[in-house]
């Protein structure tokens, strides 16, 4: 199988993958009611023995690393995981894609706060519309609850804290994607095994007749949010920045499709100018972004071809 067959191979499972266990959690709220922190965590144990056959077959290598070092940021795994998917659960699919698009400008609001980076005037003023069309989008969103967009601004926080925190592990440590989410995904099981009687009727849980398509379904969304996360790691690490981004504009597209056809939901003219605007937003980001980092690279080629002055 030649490159460009493989690398379209896997972008089309990401996609596959990445609107089915969306479409797949949407289903198992609306239909069956499981509960939301109990289905994170069999996702984290799932993905966590994903992981364990992943290393038996070299697709990556386990890094050691003190446990302490990743106490915090599987807690902010368990936040986003869970936050995310209460959004999911109390808003429509086509707010839940809308508010995840905030993500974005919180990540560049918390790095120049905390962390004084600096971004040029042209990525500040792209998120203008992707703030606005989100913003309009939850007005005019039919089935706009307050509880729903609590949930679907925690989770845009907590995410855009993960984030951040991903990629100072990842420096600081020198590990990939895959090698953090070994560490990850058991802690967060762990923690959310804790956290699950406190929040959640867990008699009520056990003891209801689960049917065997229930109990397939949510199997069934575990081993799809593990493919998720490795086809995502593949396309991060093979492809370029410019092609994961147009993957999520697709998905974002195909999941409002998506929630439109099988959920029903409508959208109002209001909510599509919206959608319309984050979208161009974030396509105006990646653009901008793709531009700063090509200027970047083309300085640094043109210092290292530079002669040395002779003295």
């Amino acid at each position: 199988m030649n490159k460009k067959v493989t690398t379209a191979f896997y972008l089309t499972l990401n996609i596959i993958f990445s609107i089915v266990i969306v479409l797949l959690n949407k289903w198992l709220y609306v239909h069956t009611g499981f509960p939301n922190v109990t289905l994170s965590m069999i996702h984290f144990v799932i993905t966590f023995v994903g992981l364990i056959i992943c290393e038996k077959f070299d697709v990556f290598c386990i890094k050691d690393i003190a446990i302490k070092e990743m106490f915090l940021i599987a807690m902010t795994f368990c936040g986003f995981v869970v936050l995310t998917n209460l959004s999911l659960a109390h808003n429509t699919v086509g707010t839940y894609q809308v508010a995840k698009m905030l993500t974005t400008p919180c990540v560049i609001i918390m790095q120049i706060i905390f962390y004084n980076k600096h971004f040029s005037v042209l990525v500040k003023l792209t998120l203008i519309p992707i703030i606005l069309g989100v913003i309009i989008n939850f007005y005019y969103d039919i089935q706009f609850n307050i509880i729903g967009t609590l949930y679907a601004t925690a989770g845009v926080l907590v995410t855009s804290l993960y984030q951040v925190m991903v990629n100072i592990k990842q420096r600081e440590f020198q590990m990939d994607p895959m090698q953090l989410l070994y560490y990850q995904a058991p802690l967060s099981a762990a923690t959310l095994f804790f956290i699950v009687p406190f929040l959640e009727p867990v008699q009520h849980t056990f003891a209801r007749r689960w049917s065997l398509v229930d109990i397939s379904m949510v199997i069934l969304s575990g081993i799809v949010a593990f493919f998720v996360n490795l086809t995502s790691y593949w396309i991060i690490g093979k492809t370029s920045p410019l092609t994961y981004n147009m993957v999520g504009h697709s998905k974002f597209c195909l999941l409002l499709l998506g929630g439109s056809l099988i959920f029903h939901e409508s959208l109002a003219i209001n909510q599509v100018v919206g959608i319309t605007l984050t979208l161009v937003g974030i396509i105006l980001y990646a653009h901008v972004k793709m531009k700063d980092t090509q200027i970047v690279i083309s300085d640094y080629d043109e210092k290292e071809r530079k002669p040395l002055r002779k003295v």
